[in-house]
């Protein structure tokens, strides 16, 4: 038979013991950092998004012959898995290996709803390939992430090879969107597409509170450097922007460092991106 003295003094210093361990386990687990967002610029509008519960996201992808795509991304088969799949309007720049991506990894493909309307027409992907939605409208792609379809002001054809006379044909291509992005942990984030300044701007930074701004400065399609920087600085006033959609057409000649000089000191931070280097959040 046991001392019940010597029971008690047991179970005391189990518990001590137990208390310490939970104590080390508990300070050990506050080193860990959270998982973090990771943005991938991928040349032009293309993004890839690895959200904090591992998803990806893919945006805009014109990858194949986007003269900016790092060669591993020329690769479809990189990815590995997409599970939400973006674009913004149905320019080639893109939409171009939308289609591919979508049957590949059996992702639906999310845009302007007339854009999805002309591609199921045209036979380019399954009706359940193209789910249709349009601007004001807020879906979840996938459990954690939602994703609001918002103005952008630009214009959308779709240019499509008929594979019978081997000529191209320009279909409708519903008008251009922008996107919020709203990660599992509520980080979000606009991608604006491609767009000149609008006023509506002022409402997406006040509605949404985007805290990355994704922003083209080409110029001549888009905004250029300088209407980018008052936008962002005046209506998005995002935490951080990332500018696109420049470096791979001569009619496009706004640069990074255009941008950042129209920046100048404000509290955003202009986030510069070398494509294929992922950038953590």
């Amino acid at each position: 038979m046991l001392n019940p003295m010597m029971s008690r003094r047991t179970l005391v210093l189990d518990a001590t013991a137990l208390i310490g361990a939970l104590a080390i386990w508990g300070a050990a687990q506050a080193q860990v950092p959270a998982p973090k967002t990771e943005v991938m610029w991928l040349g032009q509008a293309a993004f890839k998004i690895t959200t904090p519960g591992g998803k990806v996201i893919v945006t805009d992808p014109w990858l194949r012959t986007n003269p900016l795509t790092p060669p591993e991304y020329r690769k479809l088969e990189a990815f590995g898995k997409i599970d939400v799949l973006l674009v913004s309007h149905g320019h080639f720049d893109h939409i171009a290996d939308a289609p591919a991506l979508a049957q590949m990894y059996n992702v639906p493909l999310r845009g302007p709803g007339d854009l999805a309307q002309s591609a199921m027409t045209l036979g380019m992907l399954p009706a359940a390939l193209l789910p249709r939605m349009n601007k004001g409208g807020t879906v979840s792609p996938a459990p954690g992430i939602q994703v609001t379809a918002v103005h952008a002001e630009h214009s959308s054809i779709l240019v499509w090879r008929n594979p019978v006379t081997d000529k191209d044909e320009t279909h409708p291509g519903g008008e251009p969107v922008g996107w919020i992005i709203e990660l599992e942990n509520g980080f979000r984030i606009y991608h604006a597409g491609d767009t000149a300044v609008f006023g509506d701007m002022k409402y997406i930074g006040e509605r949404y509170k985007p805290d990355l701004a994704l922003v083209p400065i080409g110029g001549n399609f888009t905004m250029d450097p300088v209407d980018a920087a008052w936008a962002v600085k005046e209506w998005l006033k995002p935490k951080a922007v990332i500018p696109m959609h420049y470096g791979t057409n001569p009619l496009a000649k706004g640069t990074a460092k255009q941008f950042v000089e129209a920046m100048g000191d404000s509290a955003v931070k202009v986030i510069v991106a070398v494509p294929g280097q992922g950038i953590g959040f």
